[in-house]
């Protein structure tokens, strides 16, 4: 971790030398990842078709469903904290579940997690929400296991166990594993997976994407302790959702 050096005693009768203020931060457009930009056109160029023919009550519709592909698969920038024994959201959305829970077998069992229950933190993303999956720790991607299933709502607890998923374990520096899974929805169709197994990623880095609405799982391993509460909002790549060794985060109700 990266340390401030203290500044030098000033000489006497001169005034202490400040550090100089870094540049505020600017807001940026997000980006549009690939997937939106293909849908955008194919909308895009349909509303441009149906306004040349004529068919008017056709194109706003289209034109209404390219603004919605752009905005559904914007891909903004994010700050991701750093430091040893954090995890931080592998998603955007609602922190619609905290249970202890069995571990799945795509999970479990040599080079996956360890124990037999772990702690399951469950975002559910809605239609509104970025879409784009963020690692929650840096390390070495061991697993990847692909399951096919069904297209339940993504909120209900059997999701976890009957929809179509893609399972992935993080293994960190020191040997820590980390579990995040990829749940399609009731809309969601598709579930995109950026990495294989054997690369490494960093901490905030995009390992994935889902398509229309979704839901993703982060299991925690032993010794990490929550810092988010049920019902809180989560941002991939900036909230920190569990810290090692750390106090519990009282969290209070919803407002």
């Amino acid at each position: 971790m990266h340390r401030m050096q203290p500044l030098e005693p000033p000489e006497p009768g001169q005034a202490a030398e400040r550090p100089a203020a870094a540049p505020p931060a600017a807001w940026q457009w997000p980006a549009i990842h690939p997937e939106g930009l293909r849908f955008g056109a194919l909308f895009g160029l349909g509303a441009v078709l149906a306004f040349a023919i004529g068919w008017t009550i056709l194109a706003w519709p289209l034109v209404a469903l390219t603004a919605f592909s752009f905005l559904f698969f914007r891909d903004p920038a994010r700050a991701t904290p750093q430091g040893d024994g954090l995890l931080v959201a592998p998603a955007d959305g609602l922190v619609a579940q905290i249970e202890d829970v069995p571990i799945p077998p795509q999970l479990a069992g040599e080079g996956g997690l360890p124990g037999r229950t772990a702690i399951r933190v469950s975002i559910f993303l809605s239609v509104f929400d970025v879409h784009i999956n963020r690692a929650p720790v840096a390390g070495r991607v061991t697993r990847l296991a692909y399951v096919e299933g069904k297209f339940l709502n993504a909120s209900l607890d059997k999701a976890s166990e009957d929809n179509e998923r893609q399972n992935l374990v993080i293994e960190m520096a020191d040997g820590t594993r980390v579990g995040v899974v990829q749940i399609a929805g009731l809309v969601a169709r598709r579930i995109l997976t950026f990495v294989e197994e054997g690369e490494t990623v960093a901490a905030g880095e995009r390992f994935g994407l889902i398509r229309f609405g979704s839901r993703t799982d982060l299991y925690l391993p032993p010794g990490f302790v929550l810092q988010v509460g049920k019902g809180q909002r989560a941002i991939g790549g900036e909230t920190i959702i569990a810290r090692r060794g750390a106090e519990p985060v009282e969290v209070g109700a919803r407002q």
